[in-house]
């Protein structure tokens, strides 16, 4: 069963997700966000489904599924480590729930997506909302109307499920795979700074490339080598009675 703990309700926030996907995009975009802006934990998804670990990082004890708050552009990030695969729609209904709670003003989802160029010199940026003053407002922050195509993940069960009720816009930048895309990244960052106007430079994304690499590297390796270490032991272990 998944459920959502919250320890603040901020009212009217805009709702930023992206979990492990295409290029790893979203996660490098939200770690970024993480890094350069001022964010306290508020509350967490968890689940049975998901891997049982935590990433201690600093003086961070980093869960699955953080709820993470920056007051001063009233957002909310939920900053993911572990991957949702086969609990997507459970996913998607946790997300939906919060953007209620809190009476959100938007969900903004992010996801890299594959480009039909190997050679890009930068990648493009897409967008996808059912709100035309937010699409208008998103294409004049550099990304492009999304015409056709196919979304899956956590961001396709979201589409999935949207209303009229609920305002949401999907931000999604050209990626070619390689583990991590920053260049992607950067593109998403770009979009969101204008977009959100958040004053965020996103030229050290690319300038600490090889640094972001290794750090997400390192936490999926870890959070690889979890699942594996539990899996293990769920095989090994008997029961006698």
């Amino acid at each position: 069963m998944m459920k959502i703990e919250l320890n603040e309700k901020p009212q009217k926030a805009t709702i930023i997700e992206g979990f492990p996907g295409f290029g790893f995009v979203s996660t490098i975009a939200v770690e970024y966000l993480v890094d350069h802006l001022k964010l306290k934990q508020i509350g967490r998804i968890w689940s049975p489904a998901l891997a049982p670990m935590a990433i201690v990082h600093g003086k961070r004890v980093i869960q699955p599924i953080d709820i993470l708050y920056n007051e001063k552009y009233n957002l909310v990030i939920l900053e993911a480590i572990a991957g949702v695969s086969n609990i997507e729609w459970e996913i998607a209904d946790a997300i939906l729930f919060l953007y209620k709670k809190l009476n959100a003003k938007e969900i903004i989802s992010i996801e890299g997506i594959g480009s039909p160029e190997s050679e890009k010199e930068e990648p493009d940026a897409y967008f996808f909302s059912n709100d035309e003053a937010r699409g208008k407002m998103l294409q004049s922050s550099g990304a492009f109307p999304l015409k056709d195509g196919i979304v899956l993940g956590v961001s396709g069960a979201l589409l999935d499920k949207l209303d009229k009720e609920i305002k949401a816009s999907f931000i999604f930048a050209e990626a070619q795979g390689k583990l991590p895309d920053n260049r992607a990244a950067a593109k998403i960052i770009q979009v969101l700074d204008k977009y959100l106007g958040l004053d965020i430079d996103s030229a050290p994304l690319l300038k600490r490339a090889a640094e972001i690499e290794d750090q997400i590297k390192g936490l999926l390796e870890q959070a690889k080598q979890a699942t594996d270490i539990q899996k293990q032991k769920s095989e090994t272990t008997q029961y006698i009675g």
